[in-house]
């Protein structure tokens, strides 16, 4: 369906579609992608989130069922619930997608996931200045060590390894190529690049990609493909996943809805819809079950869907009547981007407020319906009464006691109320460092 609606609709010479012109093809473009889904990952970051191990088979499976080809289970050295939950995700039974779990470039890391029975590990660290100087406190040749030996180790206990260069779009490409160079010799199937803070924009990421792609040596480009996570912070995700893809990245990382820490990465629906319908390109998604997914996550998740998201929204496909109701259905292209059901959803139109008199009138007579002006009147009444009765100021409250709520849920302890905490549970008085205590004055004149 999804191949031929548009097609038809060019070949009537009925719309115009600049997105099949040759011209416009980026020639690099991957005949396939490969979605590597981190909700697992990054999703449960979003704060609220929890998930139970049933929630997280659950979404599992519907992954696997739809054609998702990779799904990252967690971070096992975590803690020990998450090595649990993640042994025992991998000894459920998928059919289509492999299980990766990610570890730092550490034996401790390494040993939690093999201790967990993940035969695919995703080594992940950055190598930039400001993570080294930081963050890790070593130096470059250490942490280049450091990866090369954690995928020896991994690859010497019977696991496949990718390797995702966290902080990746914000380091010199010199050190980008030097360490995917090493990470493949050192036996690493998959190469990621993480646009971790969200920092770059599309035609960045092109030239970003394009320059690792044919920096690489021939033997590492032409066996080792390369992969994208894209997070969301200035609402690029999506774009600069697409960017990357059309340099030929084929492995794509996404999550449900794009939930994530912080604003989120690329949101699962959004990618896959707009590689199949706007480029063509198969995913191996079954679109029908798009929406199911965003549903089921939502559910787990306790965390709402905005009504205008893009393609899982309450609002994409829903419409007043503001012109002709039988013109509307019997063409809905007129109003929407592509027909809902290849995402497992539907049209709805619906009479509203704003919808006219001399509408309504014109709807009755086609239906045979004879309606006095006073019966009109009541009938119009009756159609805006719902919104011109509901008490706004008591919803305003409620949203607002919700938000709250939901607010003080997410906000766990301030480092003021974790230090008393500490105290009252220890009968000790921390000696809180010198830089926290600069933090936490800081974050005290923030209103």
């Amino acid at each position: 369906m999804r191949k031929t609606i548009f097609k038809k609709l060019e070949a009537q010479g009925l719309i115009a579609n600049y997105n099949r012109l040759r011209k416009n093809l980026p020639p690099k473009l991957p005949d396939r992608v490969f979605i590597w889904d981190e909700t697992f990952r990054e999703g449960i970051k979003a704060p609220t989130v929890y998930l139970t191990y049933v929630e997280q088979v659950r979404l599992a499976k519907l992954m696997d069922e739809s054609g998702v080809a990779i799904i990252n289970v967690g971070f096992p050295s975590i803690s020990e619930d998450e090595r649990r939950n993640v042994k025992r995700i991998v000894n459920e039974s998928f059919a289509n997608a492999k299980l990766t779990a990610s570890a730092e470039p550490t034996k401790n890391s390494i040993n939690a996931c093999l201790e967990s029975g993940i035969k695919e590990i995703t080594v992940e660290t950055p190598i930039n200045g400001l993570n080294l100087q930081s963050r890790q406190k070593i130096t470059k040749e250490q942490a280049l060590q450091r990866i090369v030996e954690s995928i020896d180790y991994a690859k010497k206990h019977g696991a496949t390894v990718n390797f995702v260069l966290m902080d990746g779009t914000r380091t010199t490409l010199e050190d980008i190529l030097q360490v995917f160079e090493e990470a493949a010799n050192a036996g690493a199937i998959r190469l990621g690049i993480a646009d971790s803070v969200g920092f770059i924009r599309p035609l960045s990421m092109r030239y970003l990609m394009s320059h690792i792609r044919d920096g690489l040596p021939d033997a590492i480009r032409k066996k080792v493909p390369l992969s994208i996570h894209c997070h969301n912070d200035f609402g690029l995700a999506t774009a600069n996943t697409l960017a990357a893809m059309e340099e030929g990245v084929p492995y794509l990382h996404t999550c449900i809805a794009g939930f994530g820490e912080r604003a989120g990465i690329a949101p699962f629906e959004e990618v896959v819809t707009t590689v199949e319908l706007l480029y063509n390109i198969d995913t191996g998604i079954d679109m029908g079950k798009v929406y199911r997914i965003a549903q089921t996550a939502e559910k787990a998740f306790a965390l709402p869907i905005q009504f205008h998201k893009p393609i899982i929204g309450e609002n994409i496909f829903t419409h007043e009547v503001e012109e002709d109701v039988e013109e509307m259905m019997a063409q809905p292209l007129l109003y929407e981007p592509f027909p809902p059901e290849i995402v497992g959803r539907e049209t709805t139109v619906f009479i509203g407020r704003n919808t006219g008199q001399t509408l309504i009138q014109k709807l009755l007579e086609k239906a045979g319906v004879r309606a006095s002006p006073r019966q009109m009147d009541e009938l119009f009444r009756r159609i805006k009464g719902p919104q011109e009765s509901l008490d706004k100021g008591e919803a305003q409250m409620t949203y607002y006691q919700v938000k709250k709520l939901m607010k003080d849920l997410l906000k766990g302890f301030t480092m003021d109320e974790f230090w008393r905490l500490v105290e009252q549970v220890t009968r000790q008085k921390p000696k809180v460092p010198k830089e926290i205590k600069k933090q936490e004055a800081a974050d005290k004149l923030v209103p």
